[in-house]
């Protein structure tokens, strides 16, 4: 089990990647993007009481 936080997590990650070679940052970067965006999408599905 991981004691990091998800932005510890999150932080370790982007460090990796800034050490790979530019056209493997590329495609890393994308994948973080797309993981992220479908969190966010994940959490607007859900129906809004207001």
């Amino acid at each position: 089990m991981s004691a990091e936080s998800p932005v510890d997590e999150l932080m370790s990650r982007l460090n990796l990647i800034e050490d790979q070679p530019l056209e493997l940052r590329a495609v890393a970067f994308t994948q973080i993007h797309d993981e992220l965006q479908q969190q966010l999408d994940g959490k607007d599905s859900f129906p809004r009481h207001g």
